[in-house]
């Protein structure tokens, strides 16, 4: 497996927060969870699920749709609750895009999997000045680089929020198993999506549409259908390929919260496909 890039200190920090991730529900649960605890995880999941795939994702990383600067703010702050802000996301998914399958891919399967899993994560000191490159239309508000720099104040906002609300077994339970849930969903797309499902859009590098991640990710498993069409607000771009995510974009849209809402254009969707391929 590559070495990881980030520095030794890094790498510690984010070790030590990948358990935490995983023992702090256990003793939760240990210690007895009930009914509001768990519905605490879904609600904080879900608002995720806005945030970071509606927000982080397909607004800030792609520019898949317009909005007002304080709809912009309230897709940061969402997104911003799971240790990642809209600078840092969108500037290492678009080096993603960029560099897909290759050594330079900031989170490809062949580097491993602890490293696309986890390991990316914590790089964030040799990936400042690539990041600064790719977001030069972001770091035009003040509010979005306030975000990048104090990245962390917003989770541990939330985090302390519902310990005062409900004590340890919401926090452990609603917050943090949720945030761990979270971190698994994204990384699946890193990892499965380059590694296992149909192509059936030819694109330079491997990614693949696979429907159990999709599923499980409100649609962000249609990841060959988002490498073929990357500024596309719909990643789902066939009609039984649900995407959620989409669909809340255009309600948002229908209210006229986002407008400008980007779509593949019929033409090039026919000519974009070819015989479906699959991997894995």
């Amino acid at each position: 497996m590559t070495e990881p890039t980030g520095s030794r200190a890094a790498w510690t920090r984010g070790v030590l927060l990948v358990l935490a991730l995983h023992v702090v529900p256990l003793v939760g649960v240990a210690r007895g969870a009930n009914g509001r605890d768990w519905l605490a995880c879904v609600i904080l999941y879900l608002a995720f699920a806005v945030g970071g795939g509606m927000g982080l994702h397909r607004y800030f990383a792609h520019r898949a749709f317009r909005t007002s600067r304080e709809f912009q703010f309230a897709l940061a702050l969402l997104g911003s609750t799971a240790f990642g802000e809209p600078i840092g996301f969108a500037g290492k998914h678009r080096l993603h895009h960029r560099y897909s399958d290759t050594a330079a891919d900031v989170h490809a399967p062949r580097q491993g999997f602890w490293y696309c899993w986890f390991g990316s994560l914590f790089e964030r000191p040799e990936r400042a000045e690539d990041i600064d490159r790719m977001t030069a239309d972001l770091r035009r508000y003040p509010e979005l680089v306030w975000l990048h720099r104090w990245w962390y104040v917003p989770t541990l906002t939330l985090g302390a929020l519902t310990w005062w609300l409900g004590g340890f077994a919401m926090f452990a339970v609603g917050f943090v198993l949720s945030r761990a849930l979270i971190l698994h969903a994204v990384s699946a797309v890193n990892y499965f999506c380059h590694l296992s499902g149909r192509q059936p859009f030819a694109t330079r590098d491997r990614s693949t549409n696979n429907f159990l991640i999709a599923f499980l990710t409100f649609g962000e498993g249609w990841h060959n259908n988002h490498h073929r069409f990357p500024r596309a607000a719909r990643a789902g771009v066939r009609w039984w390929e649900l995407d959620p995510i989409y669909y809340a974009i255009r309600l948002c849209a229908a209210i006229g919260v986002v407008w400008d809402v980007q779509e593949v254009p019929p033409a090039r969707l026919a000519a974009g496909r070819r015989s479906s391929l699959r991997r894995g």
